[in-house]
């Protein structure tokens, strides 16, 4: 598949997924690919813990509100994504290089984030990224370090097919500026 073709099939599904097992294979070839996302430095503070089992994915599914329970449906994975604080935008004395401190953590886990998406699409999986989540019980169930911060889940799986319109999207003119 090209990569315009991957940009354009890529979208957010809701409650339209299979209980369909995801071979360990696929998950290694997903995470592959966020790892060649660039960061700031070098610095690669992205992490990831993925629930898989029934147990995991009850406690992850748990940590969602009502509607995102809903919203995945019968995913049977869900990849929560971290970032390790204050290393991504800070110089090695922990002084933050500019304003956004640890923005650029967030920054660089949204571009790991997309590569994996966009590998999950390509592999013919649909997902649905989720900001909304209760951090401390995910921290809690995966034992993540208090030096980590949760910045998504998604779910992941293949959908049952039914078609899924994609909402409109702005155009070049609407947010560019150019002089």
């Amino acid at each position: 598949m090209e990569l315009q073709d991957v940009l354009e099939k890529r979208k957010s599904i809701r409650r339209h997924y299979l209980n369909k097992n995801i071979d360990e294979d696929v998950l290694e070839q997903l995470i592959g690919a966020a790892i060649l996302a660039p960061s700031w430095k070098n610095s690669q503070v992205t992490r990831y813990y993925i629930a898989k089992s029934e147990e995991a994915r009850k406690a992850v599914k748990d940590a969602l509100p009502e509607f995102n329970q809903e919203n995945v449906g019968d995913a049977p994975v869900f990849i929560v994504s971290a970032i390790i604080l204050n290393r991504s935008g800070y110089n090695r004395d922990g002084t933050p290089t500019n304003e956004l401190g640890n923005g650029w953590g967030y920054y660089d886990c949204g571009l790991h984030n997309m590569n994996l998406l966009l590998k999950a699409t390509e592999l013919g999986l649909s997902s649905l990224v989720m900001g909304i989540r209760d951090e401390k019980a995910i921290q809690t169930f995966f034992e993540i370090p208090d030096n980590q911060s949760v910045v998504s889940v998604i779910a992941l799986g293949y959908d049952d097919g039914q078609k899924v319109e994609r909402p409109q999207r702005k155009t070049f003119e609407d947010i560019v500026v150019m002089k």
